[in-house]
Parts: C-alpha cells; structure tokens; sequence
C-alpha cells in the first residue's frame, strides 16, 4: 500500500507510542506526516528527524488537547504550517490518536479528573474534526483510535470508557454526512498494547499474564495498531465508514 504519495496526514499524540508508530507507517507509505504533540518536543523531533532520514517528509506541531482552546490553536497552527509550506491549509488525513489513561476506582475520581478525560479523549477529537471539516479534501480519511475497554467491563475504567464509548459514537454519527464528499471516518479500538500508556502491557513479566486474556497469546505493539489505520487509510479502506474495528488480537473475547 503506497497510494499515501504526497497526501498529508495529522498524527496527534504523535511523538510515541501508537502515534510515533502511526506516522512512521504513513510516512513510509508516502504520506506528508504532521505530527503533533504537547509536552515532548524532544521526542517528535527526534521522530521528525528519524523519518526524514529514511526519505519521507514531516513535521511537528504542538498544541495542549487537555484545554478547551487545544483544538483550535492546533488548527491555527496547522495552517500556517501547510499554508507556508504546501500553498494551501487542505490535508488528507486526521488521526485522531491523542489520549489520556486512566484507571482508578469510582470512588478516588474527582469531578477535575474526569473533565479532563473528556476533554482529551472527547471534546477535542470532536472540534478538531469541526475544524477539519472545511479542510479535508474529498475522499479524506478520519480515524479515531478508541479503545477495547468500550465493550470490556474493567470498573477501573468507569471514567475513561466512557469518554472512549463517545468518540465511537461520534465516527458512526458522522459516517453519512462525511460520506457525501467521499471521506470515510472509523474508529480503532486497541487491546493491551505495549506503550508507556499501558504499564502491564509493556513490562515483561506482567505482560505474559495479559497474553493470557488474547486469542493471538502476545500483547499487542503499536505497530500491530499502526498496520490496521495504515489500511483504512489506504486506497483500499475506501469501502469502510462508520466502523469500530477491534484491534486488540482477540483479547477477552
């Protein structure tokens, strides 16, 4: 799958995990690849500096998706960015991907804690595809990385799945409306996946006992992840809108 040439993509929570593997993917695949972050600017630019190298193009982005103002200085950025570089603000592909964790009884969540994993896991992705909405050329792509913990019960993650639950409700709620310009919008819903967000997964020991919980017998690594949005965003994705597609190796099932 190479039909990505010249498209442009936004990664946000790009600068590790499933987002670094995410944009390495799009980018090899042909893709311009902005990649945004918030706190990690050593990071993306050393990801910034790694595709390059390899022959593709990027760049970085910074914006704060935890304010309610995140989503709009992002955009602004944005289109400068592309504006400067490229002649116009249009691009190809959102991935939704920026996320906040959380697992922590009912009983310990604050009213703080849980506004800010709406507003991360929520509201942002939402007004960032508003704001994408007048941007994204026809046949466009939006894929918004969910989570197995909407149709898993976890009590950890009474507040978390929720907000996760939302952003799938969202990709199936704009799947007609985005699919009359010819732009698809699906949901990825990762299981146990060895990043920094999810400790059990990405330490070996603890790790052998989730393995136990999915069909394949591994946790999953954010390549795994990044091959499955790297075909919706193909060419040969095109077919598929309005989507939650479970990536997560059969865990729990």
């Amino acid at each position: 799958m190479s039909d990505l040439k010249g498209k442009i993509s936004l990664i946000t929570g790009a600068s590790g995990g499933i987002g670094a593997a995410i944009a390495r993917q799009l980018a090899g695949q042909g893709s311009i690849v902005v990649l945004h972050y918030n706190r990690d600017e050593q990071a993306a630019r050393e990801l910034e500096k790694q595709i390059i190298s390899a022959g593709g193009q990027a760049h970085i982005i910074q914006a704060d998706l935890s304010l309610a103002t995140g989503p709009e200085s992002l955009v602004q950025k944005l289109d400068t960015l592309l504006q400067t570089h490229y002649g116009s603000p249009d691009f190809d592909i959102l991935i939704n991907n920026a996320g906040k964790g959380g697992r922590q009884p009912l009983e310990d969540l604050t009213p703080a804690q849980f506004a800010t994993l709406l507003q991360i896991n929520l509201a942002s992705p939402l007004f960032l595809i508003q704001q994408a909405l007048t941007r994204l050329r026809p046949d466009g792509r939006i894929i918004n990385i969910s989570s197995i913990g909407t149709r898993s019960a976890w009590p950890e993650m009474v507040a978390y799945a929720p907000t996760k639950a939302g952003l799938e409700a969202i990709t199936l709620s704009l799947a007609p409306k985005l699919g009359e310009r010819g732009i698809t919008i699906n949901a990825v819903l990762p299981g146990a996946t060895a990043t920094a967000m999810n400790p059990r997964a990405n330490n070996k020991k603890t790790a052998a006992g989730v393995a136990k919980t999915i069909a394949l017998g591994r946790v999953g690594q954010p390549e795994d992840i990044a091959h499955v949005v790297s075909f919706l965003a193909s060419q040969q994705g095109g077919w598929i809108t309005g989507q939650s597609i479970d990536a997560s190796g059969g865990q729990r099932l």
